[in-house]
């Protein structure tokens, strides 16, 4: 049988059939030592092929995928977590306030988007906690400097009913991964468009001002409007997978519009005479705020030097 993987516990799988059957899977053992450093060789959107062996499903192959995006599995790790597969978009669900998201993380999902090529789109949470404080001014802020970028943005607000059409329109037909801390939002989101769901809600904690997890284990939703969405566990932080130095800058689309107009093809953006990127940076073409964690990507350990 072929189907789709639609939860991952990690040694469990639930496979949705062609037939629309829900099978609790495991994995052969030869795909288990594939000599994989990821952590999980299957995902949530992968295509399988299983058979059934007393009523459990065999998983026995992973059907080529389409594409699929990866994080470092841990700070101090080598390994690597994929976080699903075969999605149409991802959408990073972020808050400015109860937690706060900060823009590094913003764009370390948007870089592994871009070196995955997969269409991303910024929703901002949590609108009513926002206006009327200063927090609105650099909510549009940083709305104008990504969408400046090339990436959607849409405010919402879970509790307040804002903008929740446009946010149901946004996942129509498509199958979305969902990312983002702890207590953004995300789960609310889906409830409020699709209330059948029902999926679990924790408040964020007073004392830390951080989420708690609600979401245990990967899992793939069908909507009613045609789309699915990827609902995943929150991500902490957001571990770049080692890119070569010069390739970074490829991955922020406002700098690839001047990548022949350095003085040198190899050219990092760092301290190279001649750079165009930085011309842009200081003629206000490119926003300070990426350029300043295009920085600290490319200083903080992330790439590697061409051997």
């Amino acid at each position: 049988m072929e189907g789709t993987v639609i939860k991952s516990t990690g040694s469990w799988y639930k496979v949705l059939t062609e037939e629309g059957q829900r099978l609790d899977c495991r994995l052969r053992g030869r795909i288990k030592l594939s000599g994989s450093k990821s952590t999980n060789p299957v995902a949530v959107g992968d295509r399988v092929w299983l058979h059934l062996e007393e009523g459990v499903g065999m998983i026995e192959d992973i059907l080529e995928r389409k594409n699929y995006i990866i994080r470092k599995a841990t700070k101090l790790s080598r390994q690597t977590h994929i976080i699903a597969a075969n999605i149409d978009q991802a959408v990073i669900i972020a808050t400015l306030a109860y937690p706060r998201t900060s823009t590094g993380f913003i764009d370390r999902f948007l870089v592994t988007c871009e070196a995955y090529s997969i269409p991303a789109v910024i929703v901002f949470n949590k609108l009513d906690l926002v206006s009327g404080t200063p927090s609105s001014e650099k909510l549009d802020q940083l709305t104008k400097v990504y969408e400046k970028a090339g990436y959607h943005c849409l405010h919402t607000s879970a509790t307040e009913a804002v903008n929740l059409d446009q946010f149901s329109n946004l996942l129509r037909g498509k199958i979305s991964l969902l990312g983002g801390h702890s207590g953004v939002g995300k789960s609310a989101l889906i409830n409020a468009i699709e209330p059948g769901l029902d999926l679990k809600v924790q408040a964020v904690s007073k004392a830390h001002k951080k989420g708690r997890h609600t979401t245990t284990f990967a899992e793939m939703f069908h909507l009613s409007n045609t789309g699915a969405i990827i609902d995943t566990p929150g991500i902490k932080e957001f571990g770049l997978v080692d890119f070569e130095a010069w390739e970074l800058c490829h991955y922020f689309p406002e700098m690839r519009n001047f990548f022949n107009q350095c003085r040198f093809d190899n050219c990092t953006h760092l301290n190279e005479p001649g750079c165009r990127v930085k011309e842009a940076v200081n003629e206000g073409e490119i926003s300070i705020m990426r350029y300043e964690n295009y920085l600290n990507m490319l200083l903080g350990g992330e790439t590697r030097k061409k051997s």
